[in-house]
């Protein structure tokens, strides 16, 4: 078969891990796998849509059947387990040297702004740290969506921080859950860059400055300490921003969209413009700031 692949949030930057799984299953079935061509027919071609705001491919696609998925077109499937299992196709993505992956899927939370609880469902276990990492390099770029949830995950971590491993845990730790023992274990990790946490409402301020006081008596530099911000009322993630920075803690805005296709207000994206503009961020007020 000849198949193409369409990474329709843009295969130049973040590695869409589904298609590098599907890359890697059909080439092991001598399948002709490569990004799709706009000249060329073929018997099938996937295209997976991380994001709702992306534009989806406008040409005609010439192919036998087109199988399209991911959070983006709506679809909270997954892929069959066989092809999940297929380690995955890094030859895609020249440019990306870490490994990509999931040590546990789902979570225990309900957070009314996020798909994890319709997509994934309950927490549970997915891939072991061995699992997951490349023969050809030693960071790992990891998914979970709370990996402090599960005992699964906590094992992970702790056999992690005994190895020539760097972790990068890319959608955030929950810091509700964050005790003085798992700091202690957060502490043995080798980090990529940064220890990321979440503040997406005023409520979390407490927890995180309890967190980040953890992780610092058990050694974590605070200089790593990094934190997705929410941003849907700007005055008070405005509070939040400054809150954050106060704590020592690196701020990184995020504008709300929601997944029926709405946009981010010109206010929340110019926020967000000014808290992630470090220099600006750093050196003049949100009242003053014309970005």
């Amino acid at each position: 078969m000849d198949i193409g692949l369409i990474d329709v949030d843009g295969h130049s930057g973040f590695p869409n891990l589904a298609l590098m799984h599907l890359s890697a299953w059909h080439k092991a079935r001598a399948d002709a796998v490569e990004w799709w061509d706009g000249f060329k027919t073929y018997d099938r071609v996937y295209m997976s849509k991380v994001f709702t705001f992306s534009s989806d491919v406008e040409t005609v696609i010439r192919a036998n059947e087109v199988i399209r998925g991911g959070t983006g077109y709506k679809d909270y499937g997954s892929l069959p387990p066989e092809i999940e299992a297929t380690s995955p196709d890094y030859s895609m993505y020249p440019h990306v040297t870490h490994a990509v992956g999931f040590l546990t899927r789902g979570c225990i939370r309900n957070c009314p702004w996020c798909i994890v609880p319709r997509k994934e469902g309950e927490i549970r276990p997915a891939s072991t740290w061995e699992e997951i990492k490349r023969p050809d390099s030693r960071d790992l770029v990891l998914l979970d969506n709370n990996v402090l949830a599960h005992p699964h995950g906590l094992e992970q971590i702790d056999k992690m921080g005994h190895a020539q491993v760097r972790v990068d845990f890319n959608q955030g730790l929950d810091a509700r859950l964050i005790t003085p023992e798992i700091a202690r274990l957060l502490s043995r990790l080798r980090w990529i860059r940064f220890v990321r946490l979440s503040c997406d409402t005023a409520s979390m301020l407490p927890v995180i400055e309890q967190a980040a006081a953890y992780m610092r008596e058990a050694g974590i530099a605070p200089s790593r300490f990094w934190c997705y911000m929410l941003v849907q009322d700007v005055d008070e993630a405005h509070r939040r921003a400054l809150a954050l920075d106060k704590l020592g803690i690196t701020p990184f805005a995020q504008p709300y969209r929601d997944y029926d296709g709405g946009e981010p207000t010109t206010e929340q994206r110019r926020f967000a413009r000014w808290v992630n503009m470090r220099a600006a961020f750093k050196s003049c007020k949100w009242e003053d700031f014309r970005g």
